[in-house]
Order: structure tokens, then C-alpha cells, then sequence
């Protein structure tokens, strides 16, 4: 059995955790953990404090935390949509509201390709299946530095056709023990995604002069958050930012999206009492829920070998000094 960095023989033992072997990282201050299963951000912290809200290393992750998203975010109506003319159905992994969820990589077993001090790269081969007939290589990277954690995510059409693509990755950000009422969002979208029961969307709003506008920092208040957002204020190097403050502690951390993610989903996890908003998911995503039937900010990778054949995107989350 290998050694598993952040576990140690007091946690698990000879046991192996619930979500595979462990990846620790450090660099600038910083400490991550990325798990084999998933390839998932199980842990992130800066000078001992806790920037992300993930789970313990004997545990597996509840509520998406620290999940990646790929091939698709969020939810697909019935699992079933039409792409090159053909019709394709996928299993229904949220059978309550009869929808495709969250993608097809988030409890695979991802295989490390390198792992330092500071960053660890995973691969996931997609293999062509039931509703989604494409090899597909998925890659992450997670690096460490002064700067923060930044991932990168990555998918390779292998298949000889077009394949349909987005992802997104779920991280739930704190700035202490909550709850995230009396914490102040700064969130850089003008458009609200409305949804059904089902999560799924039927409308848009621009978020002026409703409770949803955070465009300037505010606090959250009793608000209660299941909403994508887009049409994000990216900045002149293409990055939308958004922000989460404690004011009574002036602790603040900040997740970044490069120009290729248009959609941020936030969650505050009311529907789930052990978890109710103890902290907010900030969630980055290419496309919007139901992409690969609405066809909406939806990526088509070329076939394998030719232009357009490979994605990569960028986020990161990072601390925020207290100014004195």
C-alpha cells in the first residue's frame, strides 16, 4: 500500500480513506489536499485557516464538495438531449427530479501523472459509453503558490467525431464557522439564471434591483442561493472575481474565473440541514445547466487530431490579507 500524504496513521490506520489516496500540497502559505477519487479538492487552507469547506479524509465528499464537473456541470432534462443528429440517454443519477447530474468523472478513480510539493496532475480517460459515446481525456492541475490554487482542467476528444463538452468544478468557500448570513458577497454578474423545480432553466433576469444584484459588495443576509449567474465583469486580463468577507473578523478569500467560464452557480445548501449555510458554494461552469440541450455556451471538441480537439480553462481560489 502506498504512503497517503495529508493522512496520517492516526486518521486511517492501514485503511485506505473513502475517497483514495491522498495528494498534500504546500506552497506560499498555502496547504491543499487533492483526493484519487475524483481528483477532487478535499482541503485548502491558508496560514491554518480554512478557505474552502471541504470533508474529512474518512469520509467521502457530500454535496459535490470539492468535485470537478466533467463532461458537463450542473444537470441535463431526463438525461437525454440530441447532438450530430443522434439521441442520447444517460443514466439519471438524481432520480428525484429525473436528471443527468454533475457529469461522469466525479467519483472515478483519477490516475496521477506527477505529484510535487507544491502541484499534483491527474487523468481520467472518459471511455466511450451509454450516452456519451466519446473517448475523451480528462486532466486536472492543481498548483500552489503565493498566488493561491489555481486548477486547470482539461478534456482531449480521442473520438473520431465531434464530441459535445463543459465543465465546472464545486467548491464550497468559508471565511469561518458560519452561518453565511452575516458574511458580505461581492459576486461580478448582471444576469440571474431562473430555474424550475427541477433546478433546470426556464428564464433569465437581470439582477438590478433584486435581492440577487452583488455586484457591489453586500451581505448575504437570509437569501437563500441555488441560482447560476452570467454575464460575469471579466477585467482586462479576462478574469471575473468573486469575493466572500467575514466583517467581523475581516477574514476574506476570493475565487477567480478565467474569460472561458461565463456561468458561476452559487449554494447555500439550505435544502440540506446538517449543512445549511454553513458555507457557499461558488461553483465555476463553461455552460449553464442543461447545456447539451439547449446548446447554450455548450463547447463541441473536433474530432481527435485536428484544431479544437482539446479545452483548457483556469480558476483559482485565494486569500485576502486583512488590510491594517
Amino acid at each position: 500500500m502506498s504512503t497517503m500524504p495529508g493522512a496520517s496513521p492516526d486518521d486511517l490506520g492501514t485503511r485506505v480513506s473513502p475517497s483514495g489516496e491522498q495528494f498534500a500540497l504546500s506552497g506560499g502559505g498555502y496547504e491543499a489536499v487533492i483526493t484519487e477519487s475524483g481528483g477532487a479538492l478535499r482541503s485548502l487552507s491558508y496560514s491554518g485557516r480554512d478557505l474552502v469547506d471541504g470533508f474529512a479524509v474518512d469520509a467521502t465528499s457530500s454535496g459535490g464538495r470539492g468535485q470537478l464537473l466533467m463532461p458537463w456541470p450542473n444537470r441535463i432534462r431526463d438525461g437525454r438531449y440530441t447532438f450530430g443528429g443522434q439521441e442520447h440517454q444517460l443514466a439519471l443519477t438524481e432520480p428525484e427530479r429525473h436528471n443527468a447530474s454533475h457529469g461522469l468523472a466525479r467519483w472515478a478513480a483519477w490516475t496521477v501523472e506527477e505529484h510535487t510539493a507544491h502541484s499534483v496532475s491527474l487523468q481520467y480517460r472518459l471511455m466511450a459509453q451509454s450516452g456519451y459515446p466519446w473517448l475523451v481525456d480528462l486532466h486536472v492541475l492543481y498548483d500552489l503558490s503565493a498566488d493561491g490554487l489555481t486548477v486547470t482542467q482539461t478534456a482531449t476528444n480521442l473520438s473520431d467525431s465531434p464530441a459535445p463538452y463543459a465543465s465546472g468544478a464545486h467548491p464550497y468557500l468559508t471565511v469561518g464557522d458560519g452561518p453565511i448570513d452575516s458574511w458580505e458577497l461581492s459576486l461580478p454578474a448582471r444576469t440571474r439564471s431562473i430555474a424550475d423545480d427541477r433546478l433546470l432553466p426556464v428564464s433569465s433576469e437581470g439582477v438590478a434591483g433584486t435581492p440577487y444584484d452583488f455586484r457591489e459588495r453586500r451581505t448575504i443576509g437570509d437569501l437563500a442561493l441555488n441560482d447560476a449567474f452570467t454575464d460575469l465583469v471579466h477585467d482586462e486580463h479576462g478574469v471575473a472575481t468573486t469575493s466572500l468577507r467575514d466583517p467581523a473578523t475581516g477574514h476574506e478569500v476570493e475565487l477567480w474565473v478565467d474569460a472561458q467560464h461565463r456561468w458561476l452557480q452559487l449554494y447555500s445548501a439550505d435544502d440540506v440541514p446538517a449543512t445549511a449555510r454553513r458555507s457557499l458554494a461558488v461553483e465555476p461552469m463553461t455552460a449553464n445547466a442543461d447545456a447539451f440541450r439547449s446548446g447554450q455556451d455548450l463547447i463541441t471538441l473536433a474530432p481527435a487530431g485536428e484544431p479544437g480537439d482539446e479545452v483548457s480553462v483556469a480558476w483559482g481560489v485565494r486569500a485576502v490579507e486583512e488590510q491594517a
